[in-house]
């Protein structure tokens, strides 16, 4: 198995944290898969990405809730909490916007998604289930107690900003953009670990993005988005799945409905299907690399 950038134990969850701010830092894009349970974490992990994160839409529609926070909280922290049992790699997480109205209530939430075991987590600056964007020092306030709850617990958690301001700001293209840059300054000055303008797509405007943050940016994949070695030429620091892994299952799904009910035959249901000792394999937590040999 491919353990990409760790091939030893990473022996505790601040060095998980530490090790996974470091991959945005280390000249090339890290791409980072979202998961939504425990087999797609664990595929991800096999394959050989160095850290795993989750979606919030597809994890939250796996257990029978819409994406955003109408997941019961405990119900939630328990999820995440069976994915970061089960994998070696740092596990960071989608926390919508922090579960909280309050820096306070951000708080609470991030000292129990560190004890649930994740090193990292987004946290956006729009109100879930409206197109309401939350006021800069809100969100200022709120990425600073995310910051500081983690450094409580001595585990430098690593946010990741996220802004809808190309979604729901005011104004043309080009006066959301503005409102995305000012915020993402904001929440970098703030402490956040790494900014992400959802709806970034556009070659240029990442470049011109990216230019004037001179700090770690991720994009999601989407239509229309670069290649990865074209966003590495853009100095994309992170490129994150969000919900299009999930899609894509939902996808094969709904093709192999339509194939044997349309055809009557199974080409899609068979084809590169794993079997069922790879299958039961992925419930088990794994065997762990080899720790590092001492330096004496």
């Amino acid at each position: 198995m491919n353990h990409g950038t760790f091939p030893f134990k990473l022996t505790s969850q601040r060095e998980m944290a530490e090790s996974f701010g470091a991959l945005h830092r280390r000249g090339t894009v890290l791409i980072l898969p979202n998961a939504w349970d425990v087999p797609s974490a664990r595929v991800f992990e096999d394959e050989g990405f160095p850290a795993v994160a989750t979606s919030s839409a597809a994890m939250m529609v796996s257990l029978g809730y819409p994406d955003g926070e109408v997941i019961p909280r405990d119900e939630y922290f328990k999820s995440v909490r069976r994915l970061a049992t089960v994998l070696t790699v740092p596990l960071s997480v989608d926390a919508a916007a922090g579960f909280g109205r309050t820096p306070g209530e951000v708080s609470l939430t991030v000292r129990k998604l560190v004890k649930a075991g994740a090193i990292g987590l987004n946290i956006e600056d729009f109100q879930p289930g409206t197109n309401r964007l939350l006021s800069v020092d809100l969100q200022v306030q709120k990425i600073k107690a995310a910051k500081a709850a983690g450094e409580g617990l001595k585990v430098p958690m690593f946010v990741n900003a996220r802004t809808d301001a190309l979604r729901f700001g005011k104004g043309d293209e080009d006066a959301r953009f503005g409102q995305a840059v000012q915020r993402a300054v904001a929440y970098r000055d703030a402490g956040a670990d790494c900014v992400y303008p959802m709806g970034l797509v556009e070659a240029s405007r990442i470049k011109e993005f990216v230019g004037r943050l001179s700090f770690p940016v991720n994009v999601m994949v989407r239509k229309g988005l670069p290649t990865v070695s074209e966003l590495n030429r853009l100095g994309v620091a992170r490129v994150s799945f969000g919900p299009y892994a999930s899609y894509a299952a939902m996808g094969l799904l709904r093709r192999i409905s339509r194939e044997v009910q349309g055809k009557g035959t199974y080409e899609h249901l068979v084809h590169d299907a794993i079997t069922f000792e790879e299958l039961n394999r992925l419930a088990s937590p794994r065997e762990r690399p080899v720790a590092r040999p001492s330096s004496r």
